[in-house]
């Protein structure tokens, strides 16, 4: 088929080569911006670029999509079969959703209608899911509302977070999109609605999500949020009134009752009590304008007297 694929990060890059390998034509590659990246502020250009560069497909990257009528102009002209969306960062306008034969084909990184939105791997991960997968999609003007076309189911580890569940996706999905590809251009494959009524949201993550709520969420609770919000906001707290960020943690197999945020030396080893009376291990810390620490030698520097709590 003669394509545009529309994509920006380090994701999206396994389908773009996956379509090139499977001999697709990629008339036009759409990408956000270069972006200041960094301390530096480096302007850095965006993965799918780059990979474009690598393989000599043309590359455009509009500001804004919904008006620009050079952009449309150069869609019409290439009058693609079909447009493929992974992880642009971009909704799409009604005229480029009516543009392609086979419609604008989206693959998104959850088992739809769970998980709409912004951030799927992530809150997967963070709300204790062991079965996430991808869905590829045909686009319409709603959030991830459109019908759907293929699905394939994947295990989350215990232990995974969602930086390594975002490598297994992207590449479980690439070879995804292009057998709906195929089986569009067969003839065998029909769209079906979704169930609206099952549908969950994964909103676009702040630095607040990071926040560890002691009081609110079990020991359990709170090492799924730091394995889904990695690697950014990732977990935190507060000692003293200083930020304290949380880079390792695990669910401590301690019973005792404690108020909420209150912590517990024993051995060298740092606890914190959660919800539930349950109880979280700190294993690695970085306490505001500090070194990243191992909690025995940031306990060596740190004196916590009894009654000491976090958040």
């Amino acid at each position: 088929m003669k394509l545009v694929f529309c994509g920006t990060p380090e994701f999206a890059v396994p389908t773009l080569a996956a379509l090139l390998a499977a001999g697709h034509e990629i008339a036009l590659v759409a990408t956000q911006p270069d972006r200041p990246t960094g301390r530096a502020q480096q302007l850095t250009a965006p993965p799918v670029k780059l990979f474009a560069q690598q393989h000599g497909l043309p590359v455009t990257q509009p500001e804004k999509i919904r008006n620009n009528a050079e952009f449309r102009a150069q869609l019409e002209a290439i009058a693609p079969q079909a447009i493929i969306v992974v992880a642009y960062g971009r909704i799409l306008p009604t005229w480029m959703l009516a543009l392609p034969t086979y419609g604008c084909i989206n693959l998104h990184a959850s088992l739809l209608p769970r998980y709409r939105g912004a951030a799927p791997i992530q809150w997967a991960v963070a709300r204790g899911e062991t079965v996430t997968g991808n869905t590829t999609m045909l686009l319409e003007e709603g959030l991830d509302t459109g019908p759907i076309l293929l699905q394939q189911a994947l295990v989350i580890a215990p232990d995974e977070t969602a930086v390594d569940l975002f490598v297994k996706l992207a590449e479980g999905g690439a070879p995804l999109v292009v057998e709906t590809l195929a089986r569009l251009a067969a003839g065998d494959l029909k769209p079906r609605p979704q169930n609206h009524a099952g549908a969950t949201l994964a909103p676009i993550l702040t630095r607040e999500d990071g926040r560890m709520d002691f009081a609110a969420h079990t020991a359990a609770q709170l090492y799924n949020r730091w394995r889904g919000l990695q690697p950014w906001p990732g977990a935190f707290t507060t000692l003293d009134g200083k930020k304290l960020i949380v880079h390792r943690l695990q669910v401590a197999p301690r019973s005792a009752n404690a108020e909420p945020g209150a912590v517990h030396i024993e051995h060298h080893r740092l606890f914190a009590a959660c919800a539930q009376s349950t109880w979280i291990e700190l294993i690695e810390l970085q306490l505001e304008g500090k070194k990243r620490l191992p909690a025995a030698e940031f306990l060596r520097g740190t004196v916590l007297p009894a009654g000491t709590r976090l958040g």
